[in-house]
């Protein structure tokens, strides 16, 4: 990918719908994908997705969800749902778990 990943970069699909933007870069090179293909600059996206899903790439990507690839620092928000799953150098990037609130008590 010839994408810089800085705070902010938008990237989308060119298998789904897929949209997401970069809330954390990682610390270093890696490439992002969706659906088992490189993900592009959202502006460079095309305007109809186009090909399939790889196997095993194909759980979905839910809007509003945060995603964080542990090994690289990697971290993405899905700002547009679709039907690929994100991944980094080919390993699936699993959803970031929420931070437990303090106690009230």
């Amino acid at each position: 990918m010839d994408v810089e990943l800085t705070p902010g970069t938008k990237l989308a699909s060119v298998v789904c719908s897929t949209e997401v933007i970069v809330i954390r870069p990682p610390t270093a090179d890696v490439s992002v994908e969706c659906g088992g293909a490189s993900m592009v600059a959202a502006d460079a996206a095309p305007d109809e997705p186009s090909g399939d899903l790889a196997d095993g790439h194909d759980e979905g990507t839910p809007l509003g969800t945060r995603y964080h690839h542990e090994a690289s620092g990697l971290e993405l928000l899905c700002t547009r749902a679709g039907d690929g799953s994100l991944a980094a150098d080919g390993e699936l990037i699993p959803l970031k778990d929420a931070k437990p609130l303090p106690s009230s008590d």
